[in-house]
């Protein structure tokens, strides 16, 4: 009989974790020994296209729009209402999430307000049906509470993809999710730092497991499919990744705009979406880079893109293990990113990549410099194409639990 296996996230929109997860089914069900299930809190994303097709969706509906459209957000809403007055789930959790606003502003910190709904997604709904030999939240937030609160399994796991505290969670958000987990699978050795500085009484549950990445499809992909046609003939920044604060777009305008002040050729493509788009416009008027910081939006094939691009640039405040990196390793590229969490474990400093301490003058510098000279950009792709993408002894580990 074929072990039951249930992964949960919060929505499968197009992101790194996401991407990931497909990597990840796509895996397990080649193997063939597993009866995969897949249970999205938020049941919207264009990434339920790429579910395998024996994967057994748990969802009675979803939706294959964006997340981060004006449906999505409608969708999302609907589903705050729901969980809102499902069991009057939305009244019993009032004092928690007063006590959590009151707790980021005594921390100092800009309410996350996704953050704390996400116990509410969680909360309001029904459990699933059921019993498995091994249950992972895949992601952060409601995936892992639900896991811990609606889900009964033999074994039980749970992801880290980001820089915990950064990202905004807390102890008295989370009410000792973690707890119930047998493993915590972080996707870098930084993240689970992070983590166990949050929470040192796990460090013994904590497990490296790398991100799984389809590197034959995207070589395939990156020489198919639309790329530049636009004529530009001077030097192409690319960056992906959703339009968030977390990303440092502001502070990539700013540094376009002097790049440009000082008589370089550049222009900086984005390929993504996200609700700071309204904000990014206003700032890339302000400094006058309207045709050359560009907001490109989500592209179904981004890596024809990537592959033509002078400099992968990944200038991020924080991150848990950056996939976008790993693309842009795949395709060779020269890349300048953030000294954070994650991009510090995926690129040697001087060697594969450039490392900078994230500000304005920084950026400026560092682009500069490589953009100058030619031969330093040789040969950062040249050593990029070194990198060790694939670790099988991390699926090992975690279908260990299993008795495998």
């Amino acid at each position: 009989m074929k072990k039951k296996l249930l992964f949960i996230i919060n929505t499968m929109g197009r992101a790194g974790a996401e991407t990931a997860l497909i990597e990840l089914l796509k895996k397990l069900d080649s193997i063939g020994k597993y009866d995969i299930s897949l249970y999205a809190i938020i049941p919207c994303g264009e990434l339920f296209q790429r579910i395998p097709e024996n994967v057994h969706l748990l969802n009675k509906h979803i939706n294959n729009g964006s997340v981060l459209s004006f449906q999505g957000h409608i969708r999302i809403a609907r589903s705050v209402l729901y969980s809102f007055f499902y069991k009057l789930t939305g009244f019993k959790l009032l004092s928690h999430m007063i006590k959590n606003i009151k707790e980021q502003k005594a921390l100092g910190r800009n309410l996350q307000y996704d953050k704390l709904l996400w116990r509410l997604l969680a909360a309001g709904r029904p459990a699933v049906k059921g019993t498995f030999d091994l249950a992972i939240a895949y992601l952060e937030g409601a995936a892992t509470f639900f896991l811990a609160d609606k889900v009964n399994a033999h074994h039980k796991a749970a992801f880290i993809h980001i820089d915990y505290q950064k990202a905004g969670y807390t102890k008295q958000m989370d009410q000792d999710c973690y707890g119930v987990t047998e493993k915590i699978y972080v996707v870098s050795n930084e993240v689970g730092e992070k983590f166990c500085s949050v929470y040192p009484q796990y460090r013994d549950k904590v497990r490296l497991f790398r991100n799984l990445l389809d590197k034959e499809g995207i070589l395939k992909k990156a020489e198919s499919g639309e790329g530049f046609n636009d004529g530009f003939e001077g030097i192409r920044l690319v960056t992906v990744g959703r339009l968030h604060y977390q990303k440092g777009y502001d502070i990539a305008i700013e540094a376009l705009a002097k790049i440009r002040k000082d008589g370089y050729n550049v222009r900086w493509y984005i390929i993504g979406e996200g609700m700071e788009r309204a904000n990014l416009e206003i700032l890339i008027k302000k400094h006058g880079v309207e045709d050359s910081f560009l907001l490109m939006g989500v592209k179904d094939n981004p890596y024809p893109y990537m592959k033509q691009a002078d400099i992968y640039v990944h200038a991020t405040r924080f991150e848990g293990k950056s996939i976008a990196i790993e693309e842009a390793q795949i395709l060779g590229k020269t890349i300048v990113a953030s000294d954070c969490t994650g991009n510090t474990e995926q690129i040697i400093s001087e060697y594969d990549g450039i490392l900078l301490t994230l500000n304005v003058e920084n950026l400026v510098r560092e682009l500069k410099r490589v953009i100058d000279n030619p031969k330093l950009r040789k040969e950062l792709a040249e050593h990029v194409l070194e990198k060790q993408l694939e670790f099988p002894e991390d699926l090992e580990s975690m279908l260990a639990m299993l008795g495998e």
